[in-house]
């Protein structure tokens, strides 16, 4: 009888999953706006609770980090970034400083990570670097343009660290330059995992070197981050 009652309140919270998964990460047919959509409110409200689903069951809360720092084969410092503002920037203006870098998508169940990142990047001030890379590579999820993205970001979560241009994160001939480093080991070292969905995270030491690829729903403020960080 117990067992019975087990696997009904299974049944019945893995359908809880599947349902609210669905809208979490499914693609809205609305152009992006500069204030919140009503669907986008219901989704920062609802985040706490995909978090705390999504690290109950293990979806998309993988770690993947090197045993032992690994000197990359080419450097992260020479791959030049074009920020949302225009600006043409590369990474060795924060050589010395750590770099996290993340996906980001103004559409998804994740996008309150933005509030997190900013809190971190708050926190983290003078040592730590965060640069979000807008992308609508998963399920269409950034469609707005990049003075839509950039106004979206600073009046919704009070986004102050660097936004980079819209653009490719997953693999392909598309594939930003910088995430074909951090996701090709002739080229970082070691690892070889691309962003698996909105929000995917790597973490860059202060002498370039990868230190972590950290899936969607492992949060900017969790154990696993900050304590690679050196919290």
């Amino acid at each position: 009888m117990n067992q019975m009652h087990h696997n009904r309140n299974y049944f019945f919270i893995s359908l809880f999953v599947f349902l609210t998964s669905i809208v979490a990460c499914t693609s809205s047919t609305k152009t992006q706006t500069n204030s919140m959509s009503a669907r986008q409110k219901m989704l920062k409200s609802f985040y706490p609770t995909l978090t705390k689903i999504t690290h109950f069951f293990g979806v998309k809360n993988r770690v993947i980090e090197s045993d032992k720092l690994i000197s990359p084969q080419s450097s992260i410092y020479d791959i030049p970034i074009e920020l949302i503002n225009g600006d043409k920037i590369n990474l060795a203006q924060w050589k010395g400083k750590k770099i996290v870098i993340a996906n980001t998508a103004s559409d998804c169940g994740y996008t309150a990570q933005y509030e997190e990142l900013q809190s971190l990047y708050s926190k983290e001030a003078g040592d730590l670097i965060i640069i979000g890379f807008p992308a609508n590579d998963f399920k269409k999820q950034e469609k707005g343009s990049n003075e839509e993205i950039a106004a979206f970001c600073k009046k919704n979560y009070g986004v102050e660290f660097p936004i980079a241009m819209k653009t490719v994160v997953i693999k392909g001939k598309e594939q930003h330059p910088l995430f074909q480093w951090l996701s090709d080991p002739t080229k970082n070292g070691w690892n070889k995992e691309a962003p698996s969905w909105n929000f995917s995270k790597y973490l860059i030491d202060e002498e370039g070197r990868l230190v972590g690829y950290y899936d969607p729903g492992v949060s900017p403020l969790g154990a696993e981050i900050t304590h690679a960080i050196g919290n």
